[in-house]
């Protein structure tokens, strides 16, 4: 019988330091946190290996935080045991995070041999004033040194985050940076917009978005952040970003992705997709067989759980889990997010594959919403397929929202 495909997301909570827009989880650690932190997570991995047996790792994704601020021989710890508690694809797609001040050449080729395949890198912006009103640690010419040192180790398969619509950024410079990025021929081009997330320092600063907010000040009262781009300004920078990535050869695939053809990132097509996936790793989520779930978010109680405060090793086949929060996916829940996140796709999604997943035709679940959206020219389809048009995916969060009941 044939195994069923999986995703592993493995989360590394740890960074040198949190950036004003961060609302992950995640943070600064001292070496003994990160040791012992990385014990009881191969621990973890222990404790699945039985329960996960008949499924087949398609792709894997090490995320953060940041992942390469781990020591080479923690990063090989991890590793060793994902490929000795589960069925790993020969061709499986394995991506690792990495920022700017946090690689170097031995690390590098330690990520090689452990299987790394994938690197993503987070640069956010070629202006170093930009940089550090972020909160980034590195700086551009920083960045450039890692990039060497990647592609110096073999690495053939290399994203580079950026994020735009930054406070006092103009679609001039904006285009600075996203040529900048391109220029170097990385495969794939993550160009997010940003979010003013609730609880991040940025929060503290602009509040609510949509906000109108000239100038605020940040970490004491010697310091002013200019304001957001309004909204025309990040449409232009929207708009930009996939004419001017094009003229380098890469395609939007989603709605902030672009890659060069045949790079897309497997793992993200696999959430997108709503394909299983299991996250191993504090907070990490999971989607298995239609039931959502998290791990603790606790640090000392994850911890706790996998062996305690110390490290000790207990016995593998106790079936400790960190799992809480479980969530059954009604049928509707399922067809509601076989729409948003389908949708983001560029290719948008197949009618036949509603079909076959849930037995009924699109149409008879969502007519009404998919005959009002393509009357405002925001919803489009053609051969089977429904898509975003220009004008939709300008506004893909209130076409999303008609598919939620």
């Amino acid at each position: 019988m044939s195994k069923r495909g999986l995703e592993l997301y493995v989360h590394i909570p740890f960074c040198i330091k949190k950036c004003a827009y961060c609302d992950f989880l995640s943070g600064p650690a001292d070496d003994r946190t990160k040791r012992v932190y990385v014990d009881a997570l191969v621990r973890e991995m222990g404790t699945m290996k039985g329960k996960y047996s008949g499924y087949r790792v398609d792709t894997v994704f090490l995320g953060g935080g940041t992942p390469s601020i781990l020591e080479g021989s923690e990063t090989a710890r991890i590793f060793h045991a994902l490929f000795d508690n589960y069925d790993i694809s020969p061709d499986a797609e394995i991506t690792m995070e990495v920022n700017p001040g946090t690689v170097s050449e031995e690390k590098a080729e330690m990520w090689r041999a452990c299987g790394v395949n994938r690197l993503s890198i987070g640069l956010q912006s070629a202006d170093d004033r930009e940089l550090e009103m972020l909160g980034r640690i590195h700086t551009f010419e920083a960045f450039l040194d890692t990039w060497g040192i990647v592609r110096r180790a073999g690495f053939n398969n290399v994203n580079i985050d950026l994020i735009s619509a930054l406070p006092g950024q103009t679609p001039g410079g904006w285009e600075k940076t996203l040529r900048a990025a391109a220029e170097l021929d990385p495969e794939h081009i993550s160009a997010y917009s940003l979010i003013v997330e609730e609880g991040t320092p940025f929060y503290e600063v602009y509040g609510e978005p949509g906000q109108d907010v000239q100038a605020r000040r940040a970490d004491g009262p010697n310091r002013i952040l200019p304001p957001l781009p309004d909204e025309d300004a990040e449409r232009e920078i929207y708009k930009a970003t996939e004419r001017i990535l094009a003229s380098y050869g890469y395609h939007r695939y989603e709605i902030s992705n672009y890659a060069k053809e045949g790079y897309e990132c497997r793992h993200n097509l696999g959430y997108w997709d709503r394909k299983e996936y299991l996250g191993l790793g504090l907070g990490a989520a999971s989607l298995i067989r239609e039931r959502r779930f998290h791990n603790t978010t606790d640090m000392e109680k994850y911890v706790n759980i996998f062996g305690g405060a110390r490290g000790e090793m207990s016995d593998p086949a106790a079936g400790e889990s960190a799992a809480e929060d479980f969530e059954e996916l009604t049928l509707n829940d399922r067809m509601e997010e076989f729409m948003f996140l389908g949708l983001r796709k560029t290719k948008g999604i197949r009618e036949a594959d509603f079909r076959n997943l849930f037995g009924k035709e699109i149409r008879q679940v969502y007519g009404d919403q998919i005959a009002g959206l393509t009357e405002q020219g925001l919803l489009d389809g053609a051969e089977g397929r429904l898509f975003l048009t220009e004008r939709g995916t300008d506004i893909s969060n209130y076409v999303f929202s008609e598919f939620i009941f």
